[in-house]
């Protein structure tokens, strides 16, 4: 029993001597820890992600590793809304810029027309024999002459007021001559011009014919002439 325990014993020291043996060359086989390197300082803008205290060792335990490359990279505003560069103008200097096309001025508004003024086809006169009071009405068409006892009527033209004029109006540009009938066995008389201008509807005293016989004057236009050109007295 005596040399039994004393071999036992023996075993054991020597187990306990291979396990330490093992261990001290473990340890020397171990690269040596290199030393931990400081956190660069936090930069205000932008947030760097958190490094560990103790950096694992790498291939090449010498060199510092490298910070830069965990840092986001930073844009500056004028990367961020790049202005648009403006074009270059053709045909102008090398290097120089095209200034920008004026806006072309608005075209002048063209000023309204003056209302036409109505133009008609016939007038309607009225005349009186101072002699023996007898009135008559009758129609002359423009440019046509028309007889009256020894009067001879022809209207050159025949209007009434445009819409934008301050008085409603109707006028005429009347020509009246003076033709006396021929008597038995003479010849008849030259005839002359007594009257020769506008006639007024709505005052007939304005522009009046002047004769010891005979009164006229107009009373209204009829027949009116589409888009006519304006009156050639």
């Amino acid at each position: 029993m005596t040399r039994r325990a004393s071999l036992v014993g023996v075993v054991a020291i020597l187990s306990g001597l291979a396990a330490t043996g093992v261990a001290v060359a473990r340890q020397n086989a171990q690269p040596a820890q290199p030393a931990p390197v400081a956190a660069p300082p936090p930069v205000a803008s932008a947030a760097k992600p958190a490094l560990s205290p103790t950096l694992r060792p790498s291939s090449n335990p010498t060199a510092a590793p490298d910070l830069r490359a965990a840092q986001p990279a930073q844009v500056t505003p004028a990367q961020a809304n790049p202005t648009p560069t403006p074009a270059v103008k053709p045909g102008a200097a090398d290097g120089a810029l095209g200034a920008t096309t004026p806006a072309k001025p608005a075209a002048p508004k063209a000023p309204d027309l003056p209302a036409k003024r109505g133009r008609y086809a016939i007038a309607i006169m009225q005349a009186l024999d101072k002699v023996t009071t007898e009135t008559m009405r009758f129609e002359v068409p423009v440019g046509q002459p028309i007889r009256y006892k020894t009067l001879i009527f022809t209207v050159r033209a025949c209007e009434t007021a445009a819409a934008d004029e301050v008085a409603p109006e109707t006028t005429a540009y009347v020509v009246i001559d003076t033709q006396p009938k021929a008597q038995a066995g003479r010849a008849a008389p030259a005839g002359r011009q007594i009257y020769k201008g506008w006639m007024y509807a709505s005052s007939p005293g304005l522009h009046p014919l002047e004769h010891p016989v005979y009164d006229a004057w107009l009373i209204a236009c009829k027949q009116s002439i589409p888009d006519a050109p304006p009156a050639k007295p």
